[in-house]
């Protein structure tokens, strides 16, 4: 077969196993794409990276033994167990179970490199500030998906007594006495703000009233572990959500609740290829607002309590307008995928990004596979072509480089997919998924 020569002539040896590249920050791999080749079967769906993330940072907040369960395999999650580890705790993991034993915290302080590895570990802001007292970090890892300040976590805190230096780079921070409880109005409902003022405010002294909170359901879940740990939390996925301080926390077992853009993305690349799929371990009512976009394009949807079936058209059709909001409106995450497919659809879509303001940089990159695409600012409009060609493209962000790949599976010839290091960060087992279920691909180092 064509691919079996492109592996021939690169010479290269297979990627070590992915429990293996997700204790690695930067893998030089590469995927190899065979496309037209449509996928059937079944997909089993992880547990939701944005949800594993903040949990795995509120461990520092319960002493003793936390086990969560349905952790993905990701580099993100691995950079949060080294930060874990750095600060003191335990960690083990063992069959999607991570255990974090919380005891032996000693440190307050997080080492610029691991900051650097993830935007999200400002969210281990709250958390060390409230378990130690005092926390000193520098500011977060750069964002693909442009400007994302920290202003409405810092302002935040401060609100509940929290004393910020910002020098040079660096936040350092001190908790007077313990903090207090109070009335924050966000002016966005930013997800990493609310889980920020969550952590730091569980163990405050009184009541914390969070206004224009993130309804996101990882900030649910969020909740839930909390609450699980002897938190007293109301209104979780409201805009109003309460707390009420208590003195300690202590560690309990939680399982993570299925990732909702991982199965947006299999969703897409089962409609793409013209394919069936059925992915288990699903949330129905997560992602309630994008099973009408994928109806709208042709595709037949059947949902049950934990699986979907897919059924998609032999040829796409054209998605009106899609806008992109806080949930539950349709999802920043989802864009890209959902545009990847477009990009072969009969007739023209629209789609509005309402939350980053780069978030269209797999455009250029879905252009050289022979996609039709015109950026207006936040504006993409996406004219669909009978056919995509192979080509050698590069992941410009996590849910762009899903969308290249994506296109690669329709696109004719081979794609070649560089910069993997974006997509290891928030998809667990990804080609294996796709070649189990039709496609031709292989990861090369």
């Amino acid at each position: 077969m064509l691919l079996a020569g492109l592996l021939a002539s690169f010479g290269a040896a297979v990627a070590p196993s992915r429990s293996l590249q997700s204790e690695r920050v930067h893998v030089m791999s590469r995927l190899i794409i065979e496309g037209n080749h449509r996928l059937n079967g079944v997909v089993n769906i992880h547990g939701a990276k944005n949800s594993a993330l903040p949990v795995l940072a509120a461990t520092l907040l319960a002493r003793g033994k936390s086990e969560i369960h349905n952790c993905p395999m990701l580099t993100d999650v691995a950079a949060s167990v080294r930060i874990l580890r750095y600060l003191g705790c335990s960690v083990s993991r063992s069959n999607g179970c991570i255990t974090v034993d919380s005891i032996g915290l000693n440190r307050s302080d997080i080492p610029d490199n691991l900051m650097r590895e993830m935007r999200s570990s400002i969210v281990f802001l709250g958390a060390i500030a409230a378990r130690t007292g005092e926390a000193h970090i520098s500011f977060p890892g750069g964002c693909e998906l442009g400007t994302r300040p920290i202003d409405l976590h810092l302002s935040a805190l401060r609100q509940l007594g929290m004393e910020i230096l910002e020098e040079r780079g660096r936040l350092e921070c001190r908790v007077p006495g313990r903090l207090k409880g109070t009335t924050i109005a966000l002016s966005f409902p930013s997800v990493g703000a609310t889980e920020n003022i969550l952590l730091a405010s569980v163990t405050a002294e009184g009541t914390t009233s969070i206004l224009n909170a993130a309804r996101e359901p990882e900030i649910t879940d969020l909740c839930n572990y909390l609450t699980r740990c002897g938190a007293r939390i109301a209104g979780a996925g409201e805009s109003a959500i309460t707390i009420e301080g208590v003195d300690a926390l202590y560690g309990c077992s939680h399982t993570v609740i299925p990732d909702r853009i991982e199965t947006a993305t299999y969703m897409a690349a089962a409609a793409i290829t013209g394919g069936s799929l059925v992915l288990n371990n699903i949330c129905p009512e997560h992602i309630a607002t994008v099973i009408p976009t994928f109806e709208e394009a042709g595709c037949r949807i059947d949902c049950k309590k934990n699986e979907l079936l897919i059924k998609a058209p032999q040829r796409l059709q054209r998605i009106r307008s899609i806008r992109t909001m806080p949930y539950p409106g349709f999802p920043t995450d989802a864009q890209a995928p959902t545009m990847a497919m477009m990009c072969v659809a009969d007739g023209t879509s629209v789609f509005v990004e309402n939350i980053f303001e780069s978030r269209f940089k797999h455009a250029s990159e879905l252009m050289r596979l022979g996609a039709k695409i015109k950026i207006e600012g936040r504006v993409a409009i996406v004219e669909g072509v009978p056919r995509l060609s192979g080509a050698q493209v590069k992941c410009t962000d996590l849910r762009g480089g899903a969308a290249l790949v994506i296109a690669g599976l329709a696109a004719e010839g081979t794609t070649e997919v560089l910069e993997l290091h974006h997509i290891d960060r928030g998809y667990d087992n990804f080609e294996q998924n796709l070649r189990n279920t039709g496609a031709v691909i292989q990861r090369l180092d």
